[in-house]
């Protein structure tokens, strides 16, 4: 059990470390979360820090959302190029049912 809690210790620092995306030197500030109580007493036996264990994950996932969000930017960036090149070889479609 103890090699399984370093071993989850060593991911945990691993992904922290490849994902640091924020300020690391930045104070600490106490939060409320509302946690299952069975999962949080499960967490604090295989680690000793289950503060550092959150902020690891929580980088991991604000990384992932960021580059989910990115992606879908570049898409929505790339279908606005698409239509309006579109739009100079044949005109606007608007342009034929105008009344103006």
């Amino acid at each position: 059990m103890a090699s399984d809690a370093h071993a989850l210790r060593m991911l945990l620092f691993e992904r922290w470390r490849m994902s640091v995306i924020y300020d690391i030197n930045a104070r600490k500030r106490a939060v409320n979360l509302s946690l299952n109580e069975d999962l949080a007493i499960r967490a604090r036996q295989v680690t000793g820090n289950l503060s550092a264990a959150v902020e690891a994950l929580l980088a991991d996932f604000v990384a992932q959302e960021e580059e989910r969000h990115a992606a879908k930017a570049s898409v929505l960036r790339e279908a606005a190029a698409a239509w309006n090149r579109f739009t100079e070889q044949h005109g606007s479609f608007a342009d034929e049912h105008s009344t103006l």
